[in-house]
């Protein structure tokens, strides 16, 4: 079964997730943190979740939940993860993106940062260019990052999506608020691939994870690399304490 699709094996996944929250609700553990799952085989088991963060919503008795990658000092929280492209406007809206940036706020807080700098990303190619390239901007994420700015926070955006992340990693920004999963997957995995930290947002407890997943065609070659692993276990601690 090693290294395969497998209905048994989705649905021990399953158990071991179930487990996991059930310890930590009730207080028995401090926190999580997973390893990657198979989504097919989660799905071949019927239990059908794009992946972690809904399941572990759900079993948390929350509506919602939201992923956010750490390497080093590079954060990027996410509006949207593992839905089509198709999908993702629909989902760009006001109250959901302020929702966003409020947890990632309070997360880069717990890091000992009192006042987190955020950007917020755009959707579209330079930000939408007022309307040119796209509405989402003037008609969603600006009105978020205002009403989070009338909050106290210290956020700006939309910023062009090609050029916040380079601005972050050169230490104007504390966190990068991205629209959906590749936009703020793919910068942070070229700065550190095998750096990277998941942290679920927007739950009672703490959950941290890797930042890639299953790859079946390394399945007990002894040639995985365990430094995501390694780095979600010592941030699970930080934030627990």
């Amino acid at each position: 079964m090693r290294g395969k699709i497998s209905k048994m094996m989705g649905h021990a996944a399953f158990e071991y997730i179930l487990e996991a929250v059930k310890l930590a609700l009730a207080g028995d553990i401090q926190a999580i943190v997973t390893a990657p799952i198979n989504k097919e085989s989660l799905n071949k088991a019927g239990h059908h979740y794009a992946g972690h963060t809904q399941l572990l919503a759900e079993l948390c008795g929350r509506d919602e939940a939201y992923m956010m990658l750490v390497v080093g000092d590079l954060r990027v929280a996410h509006v949207t993860d593992h839905i089509s492209l198709r999908e993702v406007n629909k989902l760009i809206i006001r109250s959901r993106i302020l929702r966003v940036i409020e947890l990632a706020h309070h997360a880069v807080r717990q890091f000992g940062i009192e006042k987190p700098r955020i950007a917020v990303a755009g959707l579209n190619p330079h930000s939408g260019e007022r309307g040119l390239f796209g509405e989402e901007e003037e008609a969603h994420i600006a009105p978020a990052v205002l009403e989070a700015k009338s909050c106290g926070i210290d956020v700006v955006g939309p910023l062009s999506p090609d050029t916040v992340f380079y601005r972050a990693r050169e230490g104007e920004f504390d966190l990068v608020v991205a629209m959906y999963h590749d936009q703020g997957h793919i910068p942070l995995k070229l700065w550190g691939f095998f750096e990277g930290v998941n942290i679920t947002l927007g739950l009672p407890i703490v959950r941290t994870s890797v930042d890639h997943g299953t790859a079946f065609d390394k399945a007990g070659k002894g040639t995985a690399n365990p430094g995501s692993l390694t780095r979600a276990i010592r941030l699970a601690v930080e934030l627990a304490k």
